[in-house]
């Protein structure tokens, strides 16, 4: 395995860590998962040019497309928490009340 494979799972898997042990703030889970997505993106898009797969071309831009919109929504929703709230804190949030 390359050397660049080993740092993209690396970084995939220090995401995960990441997203799994520090969930007190959405802010750092959004971080989290945002570095989750650009690391599949990164591993995407080295496997179609090392492979030359000339079908899943669009596969990275629509990845991307979608880790856009995914980013949007979730700063929205850390912005309306924030303003709701006033802090960030997963555990204070309580989303079975209207």
């Amino acid at each position: 395995m390359s050397f660049m494979y080993v740092n993209i799972m690396l970084a995939f898997t220090i995401s995960l860590t990441g997203l799994l042990m520090y969930r007190s703030h959405l802010m750092s889970s959004l971080l989290c998962l945002e570095g989750l997505v650009l690391s599949l993106f990164v591993l995407m898009t080295a496997t179609i040019l090392v492979t030359h797969t000339t079908l899943a071309n669009m596969l990275p831009i629509i990845m991307l497309v979608f880790a856009a919109c995914e980013a949007a929504l979730g700063l929205s929703l850390l912005v309306a928490v924030s303003n709701t709230y006033g802090v960030d804190h997963v555990q204070n949030l309580n989303l079975l009340q209207c």
